[in-house]
């Protein structure tokens, strides 16, 4: 048994502190805008980098997660910190470098259909499949806030957006030397440096992070470590330019699912024949970016990256599959623009926006049977090369102080080649034609601190990896699923005192399809049209100084409207692994100077496995979490953290066609940390 009484860092985020209610996301609005419809948790540090494709100009359900809430926390991954925020979906797979991640609005974590567009400093940051390896590149030290854009009326990103987008923004400029390190339960050491040097025109940002551990399960060792440096250069006050480079290697062993009987008996055991599971991660991203203001009304904004993934993993299912090796190779590159107007016509506050985006992806994806880490037999040898590209328009007129209305239109185009290595086969993309994306949102002011607001767009999705291509027995071209949403909200603010947001939203798919993870081609399979719907309500309240409360509900609905010809009996099902409530709520108190405490608690209900709903519904959780601060010095922090702190038991369930398989989350466990700031 670990040795579970080791103590882990405090993680302020352990919590949801709301206390303002702006984001270091860009957020400057032109003259005479004030719809609010940001959510906020912590404290953010406001940083111009111009107007041009920030999502001030978006009229939907923001949530921002704070530098300050980040930088304390003690979390295996950062997707952790995202699942933070109200109605926010985590799906803890708990298997090596296959950690986790979050979802929204309706749409699960599973890997099957990939519905968040993330991006890490405005770099696109997804694989090919949608999945988001690069955020494992990130350290909360080095965060600056998060933001999460939901819904389908934001018009600036296309590919992967079909729910919804996240931003993780790292820190930039500055003068400070920060270093935190931390021990905990599972023998886990965690150190991170940032360093933040500005002089005159020039400013450097640096960022060492390194994690090590034994994990909860057995055979669950891991370490990760990430080097990133950012630069700005104001070569005068109007041109601003910048670069970024991060370098992540990471290697873990992975425990394996286990047995509805094993998971009970002994949730921290790995199977025998898990023993060789393993995988090793490499990674690199590259950035340029480009800002000139031209006038007080005219900004623009661009961003070249690149992004290199190479994953190598070995892993075994089941006793009765066979262990497989699983090597991806990708090299994603691409150019962002906006270009941004706002003034006036007509006496009329007006604001315009035109930008654009492309991508070019070389993704190789190989396969093997494997024994003990000795390929025996390869079963996939794949070379398929993606193109997307994408363009938008976007108006915001202000008829009156108390109305904002936004219309928006985006493109998208689609174009690649696929090579199947193995039978020296090939096969064209699908003919997805030009993918239009009409958008309007509204928003009425009818008194101070209230903002009433509507949206509708569309999204879309694609296939992914070889379901993008024209495959035989395929003889026909596939029409992109289109996702077509809707919200209505209220957001109401008194200052810091008072923060409360409701939103009401659907959204249909006109033909979702979700990949077959375990399908040799690495096929598709057509899910039908879908509906989901949901209610999120949120709210902080800080009656007195030194005493905050908060609180987040949503109820959400994912069901089947159109089945599949094979399969009518699925009409009305549920999509599988969405639960219909997720919770958090908690409580922040200063009871004496420089002691910070916290408490936390989230929850999820259950989920069914299949779109057949016979499996039993699985997954529900409870968990709580209790954090310490205390303030030593003005420069150093120590800090306390004991999560799920009744060793409440939950687990992410997945089937395999004949079994339910577990993979049990972490008990109890205990971080100590201390903090140091110059």
């Amino acid at each position: 048994m670990k040795n579970t009484t080791m103590m882990a860092a405090l993680a302020l985020a352990t919590s949801l502190t709301p206390v303002c209610a702006l984001a270091q996301v860009h957020h400057e609005e032109a003259p005479g805008t004030t719809a609010d419809t940001t959510f906020s948790v912590g404290t953010i540090v406001v940083t111009a980098r111009g107007m041009a494709g920030s999502s001030a100009n978006v009229l939907t359900s923001v949530d921002v997660l704070g530098g300050d809430v980040a930088q304390g926390s003690d979390v295996d991954n950062v997707w952790e910190l995202v699942g933070r925020m109200p109605g926010v979906q985590v799906t803890d797979f708990n298997q090596g470098t296959t950690s986790g991640k979050f979802s929204l609005r309706g749409f699960n974590g599973e890997g099957t259909i990939n519905a968040v567009k993330l991006l890490v400093d405005g770099i696109p940051s997804n694989s090919n499949d949608g999945n988001m390896p690069w955020i494992d590149m990130m350290f909360p030290l080095n965060v600056a806030g998060i933001e999460v854009v939901r819904g389908t009326s934001d018009p600036r990103f296309g590919l992967h957006a079909i729910g919804g987008s996240a931003n993780i923004i790292t820190r930039s400029g500055g003068n400070y030397v920060d270093a935190r390190g931390s021990i905990g339960s599972y023998e886990t050491y965690e150190g991170q440096v940032a360093v933040g040097i500005e002089r005159g025109r020039l400013s450097q940002n640096y960022m060492v992070g390194y994690r090590d551990g034994e994990g909860y399960r057995d055979h669950g060792n891991f370490d990760r470590l990430s080097l990133s440096g950012r630069w700005g250069l104001n070569l005068t006050e109007e041109v601003r330019l910048g670069a970024i480079a991060r370098y992540y290697k990471g290697n873990a062993e992975e425990p394996g699912y286990l047995t509805f009987a094993d998971s009970r008996r002994d949730p921290q055991m790995t199977n025998a024949y898990n023993a060789t599971d393993a995988d090793a991660r490499e990674m690199q991203q590259y950035g340029l970016t480009a800002d000139v203001t031209f006038s007080p009304a005219l900004d623009w904004s661009s961003t070249f990256y690149l992004n290199r993934l190479h994953d190598d993993r070995y892993v075994k299912f089941s006793a009765g599959a066979s262990q497989q090796r699983r090597l991806t190779i990708e090299d994603h590159y691409g150019a962002m623009t906006a270009l941004h107007w706002h003034g006036g016509m007509a006496g009329v506050p007006l604001m315009l926006e035109a930008g654009g985006d492309v991508q070019w992806q070389d993704n190789q994806s190989l396969r093997w049977l494997s024994v003990a880490r000795v390929p025996t037999s390869q079963t996939r040898n794949q070379q398929y090369d993606l193109t997307v590209g994408g363009a938008y328009v976007q108006a915001i007129i202000e008829p009156a102080d108390w109305l904002r209305i936004t219309p928006a239109y985006r493109i998208d185009w689609v174009d690649g080649t696929f090579a199947n290595r193995l039978n020296s086969t090939g096969a064209p993309i699908n003919d997805y034609g030009s993918i239009d994306q009409p958008k309007l949102s509204v928003a009425v002011l009818p008194l101070a601190g209230l903002t009433l607001y509507g949206n509708w767009g569309k999204t879309y999705q694609i296939g992914l990896a070889s379901g993008a291509y024209l495959i035989p027995p395929r003889l026909v071209d596939l029409d992109p699923s289109i996702n077509e949403g809707w919200e209505l909200g209220a957001k109401y603010e008194v200052g810091d005192a008072v923060q409360a947001r409701v939103a009401w939203w659907q959204q249909t798919a006109s033909g979702e399809i979700a990949r077959k993870l375990n399908d040799p081609l690495g096929d598709f399979e057509n899910v039908g049209a879908t509906r989901r719907k949901g209610l999120d309500v949120q709210a902080s309240l800080s009656p007195v100084q030194g005493l905050s409360l908060w609180g987040a509900l949503a109820w959400q609905k994912a069901v089947i409207t159109v089945p599949p010809a094979a399969t009518p009996q699925y009409l009305g099902n549920r999509i599988d692994h969405t639960p219909e409530w997720l919770w958090s709520g908690g409580v922040e108190v200063q009871p004496v100077g420089g002691l910070t405490l916290l408490f936390a608690g989230r929850g999820a209900s259950k989920y069914d496995l299949t779109s057949a709903n016979a499996e039993g519904r699985w997954g529900g959780m409870t968990a709580f979490d209790v954090t310490a601060l205390y303030a030593l010095t003005e420069h150093l922090d120590l800090g306390l953290a004991v999560k799920n702190i009744t060793s409440a038991y939950y687990e992410y369930v997945w089937w395999d066609g004949a079994q339910t398989l577990h993979s049990p989350a972490d008990g109890r466990n205990v971080t100590l940390s201390l903090r140091a700031r110059y």
